[in-house]
C-alpha cells in the first residue's frame, strides 16, 4: 500500500502497521528508509530480511526529541556536541547501548547507532510509536532509493506499508561516528570530516 506522507491518514497507518509488526517505508532527510519495531525481534527479521541483510550488519535506530537518554545510558560530551551540532540532520552516532533495553538488532557488540532525521514526517511517526530500526530502502549492495518508486520496485510486497514523501533529501546517506572510545568516523556520508572533528573541539 503506498500513502502520500502529507495524507492525514498516514501517521495513523504507519503506526498500526509498525504496531502489527511489519515493515514500512518512509521518507527521510537523507535517501528512503525502510523501519520496523526495534523492540520487536519478529519485526527486525522482516527488516533485515526484506533488504537481504544479516544480523552482521544491524540497523541504526531513529529517534526523535528525548528519546536517545532511553536507548542509551552513557552519552558522553563527544555524543551530545555531534547532537547539538547536527540533529536533526544526516549524522549517525553510535552509543553503547543501555544495557537493559531488552532489544536484539543484531550483532550490535552492546552499542546502538542512533539518527534523529531532518524530516517532518519521520519525526511525527517517532513522536507517536517511539524510535525505530530503520535502514536504506534498498537491497543489500543496491543504491539506496531516492524516491517511493525506487523503493517499491527493489522491495516490493516485503514492506507494507509505502509513505510516499516525494524526492528524497539529498541522496547520500547519512555520516557515521563511533563515540564508543575515541571518535571515529565510520562512514564519511553527507556530513563531512571536517565538519565533524570541528564539533568535538
Amino acid at each position: 500500500m503506498k500513502v502520500a506522507a502529507n495524507d492525514p491518514r498516514a501517521i495513523a497507518l504507519a503506526s498500526a502497521a509498525i504496531a502489527r509488526g511489519e515493515v514500512i517505508c518512509l521518507p527521510t532527510d537523507t535517501v528512503y528508509g525502510i523501519g520496523a519495531d526495534p523492540f520487536n525481534a519478529d519485526a527486525v527479521t522482516r527488516l533485515l530480511t526484506a533488504k537481504s541483510r544479516t544480523r552482521a550488519n544491524p540497523p541504526p535506530v531513529l529517534v526523535a526529541e528525548g528519546q536517545a537518554e532511553d536507548l542509551s545510558e552513557d552519552i558522553s560530551s563527544a555524543a551530545r556536541a555531534l547532537m547539538k551540532a547536527f540533529w536533526p540532520g544526516a549524522m549517525t552516532i553510535v552509543v553503547p547501548a543501555r544495557a537493559s533495553i531488552g532489544w536484539d538488532l543484531g550483532e550490535t557488540n552492546g552499542t546502538v547507532a542512533l539518527r534523529m532525521p531532518d524530516s517532518a514526517t519521520t519525526l511525527a511517526l517517532l513522536r507517536a510509536v517511539g524510535p525505530l530500526a530503520v535502514t536504506s530502502a534498498n537491497q543489500h549492495g543496491q543504491p539506496p532509493a531516492t524516491s517511493v518508486g525506487e523503493a517499491m520496485t527493489q522491495l516490493g510486497d516485503a514492506v507494507s506499508l509505502y509513505l510516499d514523501g516525494g524526492s528524497g533529501g539529498g541522496g547520500v546517506a547519512s555520516t557515521i561516528v563511533s563515540v564508543v572510545g575515541q571518535p571515529t568516523i565510520l562512514r564519511q556520508g553527507a556530513i563531512g570530516a571536517d565538519a565533524v572533528w570541528q564539533a568535538l573541539t
